[in-house]
């Protein structure tokens, strides 16, 4: 469904004030501001990929999305959402978000498939990041205070999602072009 201009100026405002409110990626210690420094990372290539007119710079920041999307999603069904769903007992927003992560999947699927200039490549870019988008409103806004609310260990779960995304990082990445 096509997201109306008043729709996205308040989204953006949002992610903006999301955006000045949180630490630097480096500054990352725990698993949720790892997860929110993901999430600003996704969201300035989606803002960047709708500038790009170039087909071979589309398909390279494409490539880039659909690989940090990946890495990301496999961490939060590894390590964090199982924990998330025992602490906070809210299975429905965990369920949730694991079938909005199987429809990003399959639009990253075919993302991956196709290239800039086939039919629907650019619109099904933009529905991931509206996809996207809206998945890590809920998340920020719901899933996260409640988890920050429980006892959960968020250094440790930290740790545990940076190493298994570096080890992800290097076994998901395309091979080099030669």
């Amino acid at each position: 469904m096509a997201t109306t201009a008043k729709t996205k100026a308040k989204q953006k405002t949002a992610r903006a004030a999301r955006k000045s409110a949180r630490p630097p990626s480096s500054a990352v210690q725990d698993a949720i501001a790892l997860l929110e420094a993901d999430h600003r990372e996704v969201d300035g290539y989606f803002e960047q990929y709708e500038t790009l007119t170039d087909d071979a710079e589309k398909k390279a920041l494409a490539d880039k999305i659909c690989l940090a999307l990946k890495v990301h999603t496999q961490i939060e069904e590894e390590f964090f959402y199982p924990p998330a769903r025992e602490k906070t007992g809210d299975g429905d927003l965990i369920d949730e978000a694991i079938v909005e992560h199987m429809g990003a999947k399959t639009l990253i699927a075919q993302i991956e498939a196709g290239l800039p200039g086939q039919p629907l490549y650019d619109a099904k870019v933009k529905v991931l990041g509206e996809q996207v988008r809206h998945h890590v409103d809920e998340e920020e806004s719901e899933l996260f205070p409640e988890v920050r609310a429980t006892d959960l260990d968020l250094i440790a779960l930290g740790a545990k999602l940076a190493a298994r995304k570096a080890e992800l990082m290097v076994q998901l990445a395309p091979p080099p072009r030669a």
